[in-house]
C-alpha cells in the first residue's frame, strides 16, 4: 500500500474510534448545550433546542447517563447545560454528580426547554438557542456529533467551521480511498504501534460494558437468557456479550464505550464478537489487533456509503464486518472474508432503525446470527450470487447497493417511523 494511504487509513481509525459515554445523539445535544452555556457565561434562563429528525428518533426512548434514569432531548440539554464538560466532547456527561441529576429533574418540572423539529437535509442537525437578560447565543452542529459549525453571540457569529469539500462530511479523511482489498492488506501489514492504544482502549471500554451488561439488570437482559437457555458454544456466547453491552449502554450504564463511525453500537458490535471469539480459540493479541482494525475499517467502509443516520439499522454493517474478522481470525482468505459480507449483506440488509433504545441489543444478536451463518458458509467456500437481491458481482458493487438502498430508497420509511414513534 503506497504510504499516503496508508496515513490516511490510520487517520481514518482514528477520527472514528472515539469514546463516548451513552448514546451518541443525546451526548451531542449535551455537548451542544455545554458549549451554549459556556459562551453565554451566566446559567440561561431560556433553552431551545432543534433537532432533525434521526436526531429525534435516536433520543425519544434512550436514557441520558448519570441523570438517575432521565429520557428525551430536554433531558440532555438540561444535564449539558447544568454539569457538562464541554472539553471532555463525547464524554460531556461523565463527571455529573446526583446533585446535578437532582437539578436537571427540578428543571423538567419549570418547563425551561422549548424542543422543535428542525427542516433540514442534514440526518444529524442540532441547534441548541439559550439566553439570559439581553444576551442569547446559538450552537449548531452539524454532519458529526462534535461538529460545532457555527456558534453567534447577540446574532454575530463567533466562531465558523469552513466545510472542505474534499474531505468527508466537510472535516474528515476523504472515505472513498476505503475499498475491501486494501483494507485487508492494510490490517495484515500495519505497524501495530501505531494502532495498538485505540484497539487496547476499543477491548478494555467495550469489554467492560458487555461484562456490567451481562451481571446487571438493563433492558430484558437478553445476553443472560442468551447463555442461559442457547446452545453452548462460541457464537451463541459472541451474540450473548455483544447484545449485553448494547443494552448496558441503552439503559444508562455510566461507563464508556469505544465507537464506530459515531455509534456506540456500532462500536460495540464491530468489536466484541471479535475479541470473544479470539479469545475462546486462545488466538493472540498480535492476531486479534489485526482482526478489530479489519472488522473497524469495514464498518466504516459499509457506513460511508449509507451516512451517518438512516433507517438502516447500523448494527447490520456492523455485525457483517465483524463476521468478516472472524473468518480471518479463522484463517479464511481475502476471498473468503468477501464471501462473508456477500452472505451477510444478502440476509439482513431489511433491519430497520427505529431508535436508540434496549432493543437495539437484540438486533445486534439477530444481526450477529447472520454474520455468524455468512462466515460458516464462507469457510465452507459458498456465497450468494450476483443478481441475488442486492449481490452484485464485485463486492464494492455490492457494498455500495446496500448503501444506496439505505441512503435513497429508505428516505421515506426514515420519515415513517419517526412519525409512527411520535404517535405514543
Amino acid at each position: 500500500m503506497e504510504e499516503l494511504k496508508y496515513k490516511k487509513y490510520l487517520e481514518i481509525l482514528r477520527e472514528e474510534m472515539v469514546p463516548a459515554l451513552g448514546c451518541t445523539e443525546p451526548i451531542a445535544i449535551a455537548y451542544a448545550a455545554a458549549t451554549a452555556r459556556d459562551v453565554l457565561g451566566v446559567f440561561p434562563a431560556r433553552i431551545k433546542i432543534s433537532c432533525s429528525g434521526n436526531i429525534i428518533k435516536n433520543v425519544k426512548s434512550v436514557i441520558v447517563p448519570n441523570t438517575g434514569g432521565l429520557k428525551g432531548i430536554e433531558a440532555s440539554a438540561l444535564a449539558g447545560i447544568v454539569g457538562g464538560n464541554a472539553d471532555r466532547r463525547m464524554e460531556v456527561l461523565s463527571q455529573l454528580e446526583k446533585r446535578h441529576a437532582v437539578k436537571v429533574s427540578e428543571l423538567l418540572e419549570k418547563g425551561l426547554c422549548r424542543v422543535s423539529a428542525l427542516d433540514s437535509d442534514k440526518s444529524l442537525h442540532i441547534i441548541v438557542e439559550v439566553s439570559a437578560d439581553q444576551d442569547s447565543v446559538k450552537v449548531e452542529i452539524q454532519d458529526l456529533h462534535t461538529n460545532i459549525v457555527k456558534i453567534e453571540r447577540n446574532g454575530q457569529a463567533v466562531y465558523e467551521q469552513p466545510a472542505l469539500a474534499e474531505n468527508y462530511l466537510g472535516m474528515l479523511t476523504d472515505r472513498s480511498i476505503l475499498n475491501v482489498d486494501d483494507i485487508f492488506h492494510f490490517a495484515e501489514n500495519v505497524d501495530l504501534k501505531q494502532v495498538s492504544d485505540l484497539v487496547e482502549q476499543q477491548i478494555e471500554n467495550n469489554m467492560a460494558i458487555a461484562e456490567e451488561g451481562l451481571k446487571g439488570h438493563y433492558g430484558v437482559n437478553i445476553g443472560a437468557t442468551l447463555l442461559e437457555y442457547g446452545p453452548a458454544g462460541i457464537f451463541n456466547k459472541m451474540k450473548a456479550y455483544t447484545a449485553s453491552a448494547s443494552e448496558a449502554r441503552m439503559s444508562g450504564s455510566e461507563l464508556p464505550v469505544t465507537t464506530n463511525s459515531g455509534s456506540g453500537n456500532q462500536g460495540i458490535a464491530s468489536s466484541v464478537p471479535v475479541i470473544v471469539y479470539a479469545r475462546e480459540k486462545g488466538i493472540g493479541e498480535e492476531r486479534l489487533t489485526r482482526a478489530l482494525v479489519l472488522s473497524n475499517l469495514l464498518t466504516i467502509h459499509q457506513k460511508t456509503l449509507i451516512g451517518r443516520l438512516s433507517a438502516f439499522c447500523g448494527v447490520v454493517s456492523a455485525s457483517c464486518a465483524s463476521g468478516a474478522a472472524v473468518t480471518y481470525l479463522a484463517g479464511g482468505s481475502l476471498e473468503q472474508i468477501k464471501m462473508t459480507i456477500t452472505n451477510t449483506l444478502a440476509n439482513v440488509s431489511g433491519i430497520v432503525c427505529d431508535g436508540a433504545k434496549p432493543s437495539c441489543g437484540i438486533k445486534i444478536a439477530a444481526s450477529l446470527d447472520a454474520a455468524i451463518m455468512a462466515h460458516l458458509l464462507a469457510l465452507d467456500h459458498k456465497a450468494y450470487l450476483p443478481g441475488d437481491g442486492l449481490v452484485k458481482s464485485d463486492i464494492e458493487d455490492t457494498i455500495a447497493s446496500v448503501g444506496r438502498m439505505a441512503r435513497d430508497g429508505m428516505k421515506e420509511t426514515d420519515e415513517q417511523i419517526l412519525k409512527i414513534m411520535l404517535e405514543c
